[in-house]
C-alpha cells in the first residue's frame, strides 16, 4: 500500500506495508489468544450497534493512545459501526491522519490494521509538526502569523503530512465532528456535515474550506500556537430564530471576525456532540443514519499534577490557576458520563491514559469473581508504564518509536479490560 508521503527537512518515504514485528509486540499474542477464546472482547451484537467515538486531546500522546485503541475496535470488526466520531485537538491531527491514510475515506477494520496503524506510526515517529512548524515561522513570510500561529501549523499539517483535501471532499459516513472554540461567545464551534459554526454564531457552508486549516484550528492551544481568525463576511451565515425550530435565516454575526481556538478550552474530552452531561444520556442526533447507542471515550489527556504552584510574579501561577478550573470543568464530564455507563450497563467505555490495569480491574469486577479471574490472569502492562505514558509530555514532536509502541499498547489493552467490564 502506498500511504502517502511524510516529508520533513529530514525524511521522506512512503510507507507500503506493514513494518516487521519487533520484541516490543509480543505483548498482543496473549490477548489475541484470549480473544479468539472469547475472554477479552465486544459482545457478539457489537456488530449492530450504532457507535459514538469521542477522541479527546493532548497532543501526539492522546494520537497515539488513540490509535491503540481504534486497534482494539478494529481487532473486534467494528471500526464499520462507529455512526459519529467527534475529536479534539490531539484527536483531530490523528482523526486527519486517519482519514488521509485511508483515501479520505473512513478505513474498514481490516484496513486500519493492514495499512492505516502502520502508516500512523511512521508520521508521528518520523515526522515532528512542532520543528517544522517553528522552521516555518522563521520564514519572513510568516512574520504576519506570529501572533496567529495556528496559520503555520496549517502549513505544517498540509506541507509534512500531505493532507490537501477539502472538508466538503470527505466521506459522509461516519459523520465527523472537528470541535474548536469560538473566542468571541465562548462556545463549541464546530465543523460537522460540511458545515461550521456554533448555536450563537450561526452557521455556514464549509465549501473550500481546507481539512489542514479545521485540524489546525482544533489544536490551537492559547498561548503555545494562538487562534487562527476566519472573516465572517467570506461566508454566508444562517441562524434559526429559536433553538432547534423553523428554518434558518440569514444572518450577520455582530463581530468582523472569529477567533477560533484549541477545542479542548471547552471540552477536550470531546463528548460535548455525543453526550448530554445534564441529562446524562447519550444524545438522539437527527442528522445521523442511526441513533448512536453505545459510546466509546478515548482520553489521552494529561492527568493534573500535583506540584507546588508558581511564585505571584510568575506568569505560569495564571496557567496553574487555569489549568485547575479546566480540570475541574473535565471531572465534571466524566462523573456525569460514568454515571451514565453505571446505570446503562453494555451502553459504552470510558477508556483513560494513565489508569493502572490491575487496580482498575479489581475494583470493576468486585461482584464477578469469574471474570476478575479471567483478567487479572492476562499480563497487562504494569501500573508504572501506565503513568509513564499519561506523563508522556503534551506536545507536537515527533515521538520515540518506544514512546508510540507504550502509548498505542496502553490504549488497546485499556480499551480491551474497559469494554469487557462495562459489558457485565
Amino acid at each position: 500500500m502506498d500511504c502517502r508521503h511524510f516529508s520533513s527537512s529530514s525524511v521522506k518515504m512512503t510507507c507500503r506495508s506493514t513494518p516487521a514485528r519487533s520484541d516490543s509486540d509480543n505483548w498482543e499474542q496473549i490477548l489475541q489468544n484470549c480473544l479468539l477464546g472469547g475472554a477479552v472482547g465486544i459482545s457478539e451484537d457489537a456488530a449492530a450497534k450504532s457507535i459514538g467515538l469521542a477522541l479527546s486531546g493532548g497532543g501526539v500522546r492522546a494520537a497515539a493512545f488513540h490509535a491503540g485503541v481504534l486497534k482494539k475496535l478494529a481487532q473486534d470488526q467494528i471500526l464499520e459501526s462507529v455512526e459519529h466520531v467527534s475529536t479534539v485537538s490531539g484527536g483531530s491531527l490523528f482523526t486527519g491522519l486517519v482519514f488521509s491514510l485511508s483515501g479520505y475515506k473512513w478505513p474498514s477494520s481490516s484496513q486500519y490494521l493492514a495499512e492505516t496503524l502502520p502508516c500512523i506510526k511512521i508520521a508521528l515517529t518520523k515526522t515532528s509538526l512542532q520543528r517544522e512548524a517553528i522552521q516555518r515561522l522563521l520564514l519572513p513570510k510568516n512574520w504576519r502569523y506570529i501572533l496567529s500561529r495556528a496559520n503555520v501549523l496549517e502549513q505544517t499539517i498540509r506541507e509534512v503530512w500531505n493532507i490537501d483535501a477539502r472538508l466538503d471532499a470527505l466521506s459522509d459516513s461516519p459523520t465527523w465532528s472537528i470541535n474548536c472554540t469560538t473566542g468571541e461567545t465562548g462556545r463549541r464551534f464546530r465543523f460537522k456535515n460540511k458545515t461550521m459554526g456554533d448555536y450563537e454564531t450561526g452557521y455556514a457552508s464549509v465549501d473550500g474550506f481546507a481539512l489542514s486549516k479545521a485540524m489546525a484550528i482544533s489544536a490551537a492551544f492559547p498561548g503555545g500556537i494562538g487562534p487562527l481568525s476566519l472573516s465572517v463576511k467570506n461566508c454566508a451565515w444562517k441562524k434559526r430564530t429559536k433553538w432547534n425550530q423553523g428554518e434558518a435565516q440569514d444572518y450577520l454575526p455582530p463581530f468582523s471576525k472569529f477567533h477560533l481556538y484549541d477545542g479542548g478550552l471547552y471540552d477536550n474530552l470531546g463528548i460535548e456532540p455525543l453526550f448530554d452531561v445534564g441529562k446524562q444520556l447519550i444524545k438522539n442526533d437527527s442528522s445521523l443514519r442511526r441513533p448512536l447507542n453505545w459510546l466509546l471515550v478515548s482520553d489521552g489527556g494529561a492527568p493534573f499534577g500535583r506540584t507546588k504552584i508558581p511564585h505571584p510574579l510568575n506568569p505560569l501561577r495564571f496557567k496553574r490557576i487555569a489549568d485547575i478550573a479546566l480540570d475541574q470543568t473535565r471531572a465534571l464530564r466524566v462523573r456525569s458520563l460514568m454515571n451514565h455507563f453505571t446505570a446503562r450497563s453494555g451502553s459504552g467505555a470510558y477508556v483513560g491514559i494513565g489508569m493502572d490495569p490491575r487496580k482498575s480491574i479489581s475494583e470493576g469486577t468486585k461482584g464477578n469473581p469469574k471474570l476478575q479471574e479471567e483478567l487479572l490472569e492476562l499480563a497487562w502492562i504494569s501500573a508504572e508504564d501506565a503513568m509513564r505514558a499519561a506523563m508522556y509530555a503534551t506536545n507536537l514532536n515527533g515521538m520515540e518509536a518506544a514512546d508510540f509502541d507504550l502509548l498505542a499498547r496502553h490504549g488497546y489493552e485499556t480499551a480491551s479490560w474497559a469494554v469487557k467490564i462495562s459489558q457485565q
